[in-house]
């Protein structure tokens, strides 16, 4: 089977045209298994109060659940970035989805809690492939003009992958019993491997990258953009996950919905941030292309959402229901609206050199989020009975973000990675920007 180059794979539909990436057949298929992968990591919430009754499980221990996905995921980030720049990101990927899919089959026939902490450490580790592959991929294959329509895409079908799980998957549970959701997700995420056989990995991103290509890990690990992006990124996923893995059982506990009616709340927010990412990786494009500047689109977008999230956070925790439910969609509103901007600014900055590893790293410092936001929320409930101190942690964790996106990030154009390499006296520019 011959290979598809990135650039064959979207000619004549991202040629400067930010719109012709959702043409692309490569950006829909990438986009596609991310929605699968967020619809697989997903499931867990809404089963949460039917395992927790059928398991006898505490707050804790559901907690436990929520981080132990991260305990693999956000530590294998880095070599899993390295490797898709080695030996190919399209076969890294597909072997994470193996992984995944499986992992997910697995936690729907398990019973022990040990058995469901190996699951879920194992979902981990299959989905670890997702993002720095998947930006690999965009940085390679799409034009920068078109990154921020591309990202949207991927964000709109990452971001509606838990709508789909919360509201089909609750539907199926209560008809099935909770491991139907499991079992049915898992099996049908292998689908996707069939028409990505089809689609050779592109040449450039599958084919194994020299030693001496691109920065090396240590001039990555030296840079102040890098960990900019992943304070950035860290601050934005402590809330997300929070909401993504709480919100059900904050809708069912704390504020009184049934199951159907929570599966139906939260199902309808989910769609609200995935509809925005897409809109607003649209617009940004747009913006950039008459004239305006992407440091301002990007950074601006990412001040208002997260102190934004901020104002959110405080209205769930104490205003009244009405005024929660408004804030719980304002929430995932902006949260859609920065989800482009936190993979196109690594992908600007890094290029195609640089991106899998550099997303390798941000992943990993952002889903240091993953494994304490769960397990904290669990243990606050256990000790407190409500919400309301988990709600007042993630409000002051999101004002982290803007010290990251803002104040540690440079412009927000390509660095050039030669002029990196060579002595600080050299290339005095280079070297601020890092």
């Amino acid at each position: 089977m011959t290979a598809i180059h990135p650039l064959q794979s979207i000619s004549g539909a991202v040629s400067g045209d930010a719109a012709g990436a959702g043409r692309s057949p490569l950006v829909l298929l990438l986009a596609a298994v991310l929605f699968i992968n967020y619809v697989d990591r997903g499931v867990l919430p809404t089963a949460a109060q039917l395992m927790q009754e059928d398991l006898h499980l505490t707050a804790s221990q559901l907690g436990l659940l929520g981080s132990a996905f991260f305990w693999t995921y956000a530590f294998i980030q880095i070599p899993v970035g390295w490797l898709a720049e080695r030996v190919g990101a399209g076969r890294v990927l597909a072997a994470g989805l193996v992984i995944w899919a499986g992992a997910t089959l697995m936690l729907g026939v398990s019973s022990a809690f040990p058995m469901l902490i190996l699951s879920r450490m194992l979902l981990g580790i299959g989905e670890s492939a997702g993002f720095p592959c998947v930006s690999k991929l965009l940085a390679t294959a799409v034009p920068t003009a078109s990154l921020g329509t591309a990202n949207g895409i991927v964000g709109f079908a990452f971001l509606f992958g838990p709508a789909v799980g919360t509201y089909v998957g609750g539907l199926l549970m209560a008809q099935f019993g909770w491991r139907s959701a499991f079992i049915v997700f898992g099996a049908l995420s292998l689908l996707w491997l069939y028409p990505w056989s089809k689609m050779a990995p592109t040449r450039q991103a599958a084919e194994p990258r020299r030693a001496d290509a691109g920065p090396a890990l240590l001039t990555l690990l030296k840079c102040r953009a890098v960990w900019g992006a992943g304070l950035g990124h860290f601050s934005a996923n402590y809330a997300y996950y929070f909401v993504l893995l709480w919100l059900p059982y904050y809708l069912v506990k704390e504020r009184g919905y049934a199951t159907a009616e929570m599966a139906k709340l939260a199902g309808a927010a989910y769609v609200v941030t995935a509809v925005s990412a897409l809109a607003c990786g649209w617009a940004t494009d747009r913006y950039i292309a008459r004239g305006g500047s992407a440091n301002f689109s990007y950074k601006g977008i990412m001040l208002v959402a997260h102190a934004g999230a901020v104002l959110c956070m405080l209205a769930m925790a104490f205003g009244p229901r009405p005024l929660a439910i408004a804030s719980i969609f304002l929430y995932q509103l902006l949260t859609g609206a920065a989800s482009p901007g936190v993979y196109a600014i690594p992908q600007i900055l890094g290029g195609a050199e640089a991106t899998g590893r550099w997303v390798g790293i941000q992943n990993s410092l952002a889903n240091l989020a993953g494994v304490v936001a769960p397990a904290v929320t669990g243990s606050i409930i256990d000790a407190t009975g409500h919400f309301t101190a988990a709600f007042v942690l993630s409000a002051a964790v999101s004002l982290l973000g803007i010290i990251g996106w803002i104040g540690m990030l440079p412009d927000i154009a390509p660095i050039d990675w030669r002029a990196r390499a060579v002595p600080p006296a050299a290339a005095p520019l280079a070297n601020k920007i890092c």
